[in-house]
């Protein structure tokens, strides 16, 4: 019955995935890879070494502030003046240690920053989502530039080092420890040290760098939070970890200690605000001084920094300036595609600087180098319009003396200039790419719009008018692969994604030509005013940062036309209950509105509300997660009893099935809580873990299986009652003026059991007001639907006061694309207010670990794609509802109207995807406009990514539902 339908959603879903491709392949561009490798055997491009081999210490998550002797004001107790071992080196040996705050790029994911601080190259944006699956790289390194001078390399910890370095570590001084479980905050520390202290006090030194890489911070950091008792226990064992192995340190050997990326106020990371940029780094030499002169180092190498906070100034560097430094100071080239500069502190021997020139010659040379090459790639254009700039600072550079001041601060200069020209050259556009992806997108929604107006103009006629769409715009499609085959294989134009744009292409425009959207007066007054609206605010940055204010207006609009239509009805009954079912939605939508997690730019207008202390539960979500589990199916079984719908299924489904998994999702959550506040004690954790898990996995289980087969078995939410008084003998069908609106109801709480599983505690409040939200909203539209019929003299669809409803004249309710607005809206709200934001560091990393303790895939995954994506799953999914809630099965004219609602139905489906593809085309719009601006980075991509996606799941979740709805009719015949 539905292949019609479903046939055109996958083709309209088959184009949002190749406008989607196509844009992201211009907007989200990678940087070019260059597999060249530094050689010392034409030209000098090292020094002699002031240490034979050099111990590196990651402490995953290290921010600045936490080892400055000038912390933020007020200085947390849980994570300042804390790890003070480095500032007290520092302090006592200002020639030997050098204290900085180091600036590390984003995305400030661990995989891309390993990378930068063993290449000194930069990361792009489109980086950031490999963070999960790292392979290894083939650029030159200094892990390799050691390989290649036959050194041998020791490393313990994040075994993210294999995934990228997988043949560059000594075997028999490598131990690498799973780093995706947050909730291990001790085993990798533990192991780290087992090797490290050992390592350290071998005489024969069976290493020339040692890589240690600390994650306890980090997953403290995810987990609870920084400013958490948990945090000042680790931050005090790393500070004894740097005592001992200073006392292990031989005159020899270079220390360096640092943070791979900071960490945000909640703990997380990835993202590129300051808290997260700024990186704590530690060098210090035990034996000779790396500094030897009593000459000041002249201030135009120095770049101070105040930490947001604080009145002091600090010494700011570049995170892959570590690179260049290392590598030097152990005689090693330094890798070609590195863009940092040495530090200067630490080459400012000899008279009047001669050693620092050297060094920063050599320096200027690589980075010169890998300029030239890049200029010589397939790549090299992106360098056009700022060559002359470099150029000219290279002439500059060498023209002047090498031991001057001046001359000095210009071979610095440099280094800097280029790193700023690629920061910039990495954020150009394929535009080309970019215009035919856009073109498509938009081409998406006029196809989508014109099926809308076409089916919804039909009426009766409507399958055979989109089966001749169909098969025109079919064929239209299959040209266009021809020319995408002939293109690509013949003409060896493009690649398989310009190949592939032909048939979608062709497709669409087949499409609206054959049936192009009305332009009427009566259109002009239906057009969707609050989704251009919604849309237009991807125009401006400051106002899209805004957007989980501005759907709450417009949810607030889209029920105001019915309270007009409420004040005017006749019938007191009727009045109430739009009014009322109005109201109800409009609280449900406040208070949605009031659980927030802020952007950094929402400040100081922001409050977040999601946690009460750091990554904590609110205490009223504590209190009210248990008994609102309770309480929402019984919420959801009295408007059911509106229609005599809580029979059938119902009976067993919502006390045996939904009670039970929602108040599992709520228990795991408290117990996760207990677990991380100690609150019963740590002996408590591992059975508080065990407990929860098995909690999950059986609400899982309940839900998701035994749900499912129980709806596909019996999806009928109706029971028969046999009166034999007073005669004649009647026979009475309970639940059947929403028998099918009830049934699709079951079967979309299966999917919302499953998200609210993975949802913290403050979130599932949300969750069960969206539900209530939803379900008012549906109740509000029947009964302004029985006003309109009323007021027509029309006889409604189904009567509320009758088991038997009279035949219906279904051609006179049809479903308004208004109607639909409010699903997308609410899937987007319930993103928002379950705690996420679009960007990499409002992933809610902790329910990745509902089902296991560690990761395993692909339950890890699954578990957090639904976490993250599942408020527009289920939303998208309850569309179809607004179609069929409040019809019911007719003995007359069955056929006519099964075809009535199968109509509505794919309308409805149609509206959601009309409204989420004009979003995504909106935002990409306004990305495209706004591709140079400061803020497209920080906001309009993550926001496109997260749209991009949006539209997928969406997809996916109408398609799903159309087909569900499909077993719902076969049920009822």
């Amino acid at each position: 019955m539905f292949s019609k339908q479903s046939l055109l959603l996958f083709s309209l879903s088959f184009v949002h995935l190749i406008g989607i491709k196509l844009f992201t392949g211009g907007f989200l561009l990678a940087r070019q890879s260059l597999s060249q490798f530094s050689d010392c055997s034409t030209q000098p491009c090292t020094i002699p070494p002031t240490h034979k081999r050099a111990v590196i210490l990651v402490i995953d998550a290290l921010r600045f502030d936490i080892v400055t002797s000038d912390p933020p004001s007020p200085p947390s107790p849980f994570h300042h003046n804390i790890l003070t071992f480095p500032r007290e080196i520092t302090t006592k040996n200002p020639h030997n240690s050098f204290l900085y705050n180091a600036y590390a790029d984003p995305p400030t994911t661990t995989l891309q920053r390993i990378k930068g601080i063993a290449t000194g190259s930069l990361p792009t944006f489109s980086d950031a989502g490999n963070n999960l699956g790292g392979s290894s790289i083939a650029e030159d390194s200094i892990l390799k530039q050691l390989r290649l001078s036959g050194k041998k390399i020791a490393f313990m910890g994040d075994n993210t080092w294999m995934s990228v370095f997988p043949e560059e570590f000594t075997p028999n001084v490598t131990f690498p420890y799973d780093s995706l479980n947050v909730e291990d905050l001790h085993t990798v520390d533990k192991g780290v040290i087992a090797h490290l202290f050992p390592l350290l006090g071998d005489k024969s030194k069976p290493f020339d760098l040692l890589i240690g890489h600390f994650l306890g911070m980090d997953h403290v950091g995810h987990r609870i939070g920084p400013d958490h008792p948990r945090m000042k226990a680790k931050l005090e064992q790393m500070n004894e970890v740097l005592r001992r192995v200073v006392q292990l340190l031989d005159d020899e050997t270079l220390l360096v200690v640092l943070g791979d990326h900071g960490m945000d106020n909640l703990g997380n990371h990835c993202g590129d605000t300051v808290l997260e940029t700024s990186s704590a780094l530690w060098i210090y030499s035990k034996g000779p001084p790396l500094m030897q002169t009593s000459t000041p180092i002249p201030s135009g190498l120095l770049e101070y920094e105040i930490f947001p906070g604080t009145t002091v100034p600090h010494r700011h560097i570049q995170q892959i300036d570590l690179v260049p430094t290392i590598s030097l100071i152990l005689g090693l080239p330094i890798p070609f595609n590195n863009l940092g500069s040495i530090i200067p502190e630490t080459f400012w021997r000899g008279h009047n600087g001669e050693h620092l020139a050297q060094a920063l010659d050599i320096n200027g040379a690589q980075v010169k180098r890998y300029l030239n090459a890049y200029r010589s790639s397939p790549a090299g254009h992106e360098l056009d319009h700022v060559w002359d700039v470099l150029q000219s600072s290279w002439v500059n550079a060498q023209s002047s003396s090498a031991t001057s001041h001046s001359g000095l601060v210009q071979r610095f200069n440099y280094n800097r200039v280029a790193l700023a020209a690629c920061r910039k050259i990495w954020a150009q556009f394929n535009l080309v790419s970019m215009g035919f992806g856009l073109g498509l997108l938009g081409l998406g929604v006029g196809s989508a719009w014109s099926a809308y107006s076409g089916i919804a103009n039909a009426k009766d006629g409507w399958e055979g008018w989109l089966s001749s769409q169909h098969t025109v715009s079919l064929c239209g499609g299959v040209v266009g692969a021809v020319v995408g085959i002939v293109a690509r294989y013949i003409l060896g134009i493009g690649n398989i994604s310009w190949a592939l744009l032909f048939i979608p292409f062709t497709f669409c425009v087949t499409f609206i030509i054959r049936s192009p959207p009305r332009i009427t007066l009566d259109a002009f007054k239906l057009t969707p005013y609050l989704l251009m609206l919604h849309s237009a605010t991807f125009s401006s940055p400051s106002l899209a940062v805004w957007e989980d204010r501005l759907v709450v207006f417009l949810l607030f609009a889209c029920v105001i036309p019915h309270v007009f239509t409420g004040l005017t009805v006749q019938s007191s009954p009727l009045r109430s209950r739009i009014l009322g079912f109005s109201l109800l939605f409009a609280v449900c939508v406040k208070l949605m509105s009031v659980s927030t997690v802020c952007r950094e730019e929402q400040q100081p207008s922001c409050h977040v509300t999601f946690f009460g202390t750091s990554t904590s539960p609110p205490i009223t979500a504590l209190i009210l997660a248990v008994p609102v589990a309770f309480a929402l199916p019984l919420a959801i079984l009295r408007f059911l009893k509106i229609s005599g719908s809580d029979a059938g299924l119902t009976r067993p489904f919502l006390p045996l099935i939904l009670t039970p998994s929602l108040v599992g999702g709520a228990g795991y959550w408290i117990m996760e809580w207990a677990d991380s506040a100690s609150v019963l004690g740590d002996e408590w954790c591992p059975t508080l873990r065990l407990a929860r898990t098995w909690l999950a996995r059986s609400a899982f289980t309940l839900a998701f299986i035994i749900g499912s087969a129980l709806w596909w078995l019996s999806p009928l939410c109706l029971d028969v009652k046999v009166v034999n008084d007073p005669k004649p003998r009647r026979v009475t069908v309970v639940g059947l003026p929403n028998a099918y609106g009830s049934s699709y109801l079951l079967f979309l709480m299966i999917s919302f059991a499953l998200l609210y599983l993975t949802i913290q505690l403050a979130g599932q409040l949300v969750l069960a007001l969206a539900a209530v939200a939803v379900l008012a909203y549906l109740e509000l539209l029947d009964s302004v639907r029985e006003a309109k019929a009323k007021a027509t003299k029309f006889v409604l669809t189904t009567s509320l006061t009758t088991n038997n409803p009279p035949a219906i004249p279904y051609q006179s309710l049809p479903l308004q694309f208004s109607n639909t607005l409010v699903f997308p809206l609410l899937g987007i709200l319930a993103f928002y207010g379950t705690g996420h934001q679009p960007t990499i560091s409002s992933l809610q990393l902790k329910s990745a670990f509902l089902l296991h303790p560690t990761v395993v895939y692909p339950f890890s995954r699954i578990t957090l794609v639904i976490n993250s994506l599942g408020s527009f799953f289920v939303m998208a999914m309850a569309a179809p509802l607004v179609a069929i809630w409040g019809h019911a099965p007719t003995s007359q004219s069955s056929a006519p109207t099964r075809r009535y609602l199968v109509r509505n139905i794919t309308l409805a489906a149609l509206g959601v995807i009309i409204y989420y593809s004009t979003l995504l085309f909106g935002i990409a719009v306004g990305a495209t406009m706004l591709r140079h601006h400061p803020l497209v980075w920080k906001i309009l991509a993550p926001r496109y990514v997260a749209g991009a996606v949006e539209m997928i799941v969406v997809d996916v979740a109408l398609l799903i539902g159309v087909g569900a709805g499909g077993v719902v009719f076969k049920s009822h015949e």
